[in-house]
C-alpha cells in the first residue's frame, strides 16, 4: 500500500520532472521501483499528472482565460495543431507504447537519446520569434517532437523546447510555448488513463496518500515551470543532458548486471 511519504516523494518527482527536461515518466518508473511499487502505476500516474496539469493551468491562467473568452484565437489553433501528432501516434500505437511503459526495458537508452537532443540544442542560433510570430508549421513540428515523448524516458518538455529553439523561437518563448503545449497532452493522458481505471485496471490507494501526491505534484510543478522559464533565458540545456546521460548509463549498468 502506498504510504503518504512515498506519495509525497513521487509527487515531488512528478512535479519537478514534468517540466524540467529530464522525463517525468522515466523518473516515476524508477521511483516506483525504488519503493517496490511496480504495480501501483495507473491510478497513481493519473493523479500525479492531474497535479501537474493544475500547476500549468494556474501558471498560465491569464492565457487560458483569454482562450475561454475567445476560443477561436490563434493560440487555441496553435495548440490544436501542435497536439495532433501526439494524438495520432498515441492512438495508432497505444498497445505498443503501453507494453514499453510497463516493462521499462528501453528507458536507459531513452535517457541517453534525450541527452543528445538537449546537448544539441545550443547548436541552434538564437532566434527572435515571439508568441505572435509562431506559425502553424512551427506548432506542428514542435508537436511532432512532443509525440516522440510517448516513449517513457524521452522528455516531452526537453524535446519540445529543443524543437522550438530550432524553429527560431527565442529562449523564453520556447519554454513558454512548450509548457502551454503540455496542457492538452497531459489532459489527454489523464482522460485515457481514466478510461482504463473505469475498466477496473486501477489499484487501491488511500485517498489521503493520493491527496498528498497530487498536492506535491501541483506545488512542485508550479515551481518547476516558473524556474525553467527563467533559467532558459540565459542558460544552456547541457547540464540536463549530462544528468540524463549519467542516469541512462546507470540504468543500463543495473539492467546489464541484473539488479534492475
Amino acid at each position: 500500500m502506498l504510504t503518504k511519504l512515498e506519495a509525497l516523494v513521487l509527487g515531488i518527482i512528478q512535479g519537478l520532472t514534468e517540466f524540467l527536461p529530464i522525463s517525468s515518466t522515466g523518473h516515476l518508473y524508477l521511483g516506483r521501483n525504488l519503493f517496490g511499487l511496480q504495480e501501483a502505476g495507473l491510478l497513481l500516474d493519473t493523479m500525479l499528472h492531474l497535479g501537474t496539469l493544475l500547476a500549468v493551468i494556474v501558471f498560465y491562467k491569464a492565457e487560458f482565460i483569454k482562450m475561454i473568452r475567445n476560443p477561436f484565437s490563434k493560440l487555441t489553433f496553435l495548440l490544436i495543431v501542435g497536439t495532433i501528432p501526439a494524438v495520432a501516434i498515441g492512438l495508432a500505437f497505444k498497445d505498443f507504447f503501453d507494453e514499453i511503459s510497463k516493462t521499462g526495458v528501453t528507458i536507459g537508452w531513452e535517457f541517453l537519446i534525450t541527452g543528445i537532443f538537449l546537448w544539441c540544442a545550443d547548436s541552434a542560433k538564437n532566434g527572435n520569434k515571439k508568441m505572435d510570430d509562431i506559425t502553424y508549421k512551427d506548432a506542428f513540428i514542435i508537436g511532432t517532437f512532443q509525440a516522440a515523448a510517448i516513449f517513457p524516458a524521452i522528455s516531452r518538455s526537453g524535446l519540445t523546447i529543443v524543437a522550438a529553439l530550432w524553429r527560431k523561437l527565442d529562449r523564453e518563448t520556447a519554454a513558454y510555448f512548450s509548457f502551454l503545449l503540455s496542457t492538452p497532452a497531459i489532459a489527454g493522458a489523464v482522460v485515457l488513463q481514466s478510461f482504463d481505471l473505469m475498466k477496473g485496471q486501477g489499484e487501491e490507494i488511500s485517498f489521503s496518500a493520493l491527496y498528498v501526491g497530487i498536492a506535491a505534484s501541483a506545488v512542485f510543478g508550479y515551481i518547476a515551470v516558473k524556474w525553467m522559464v527563467t533559467f532558459l533565458k540565459k542558460h544552456s540545456l547541457k547540464p540536463f543532458a549530462i544528468y540524463v546521460w549519467v542516469l541512462g548509463f546507470a540504468v543500463l549498468f543495473f539492467q546489464f548486471t541484473g539488479r534492475f
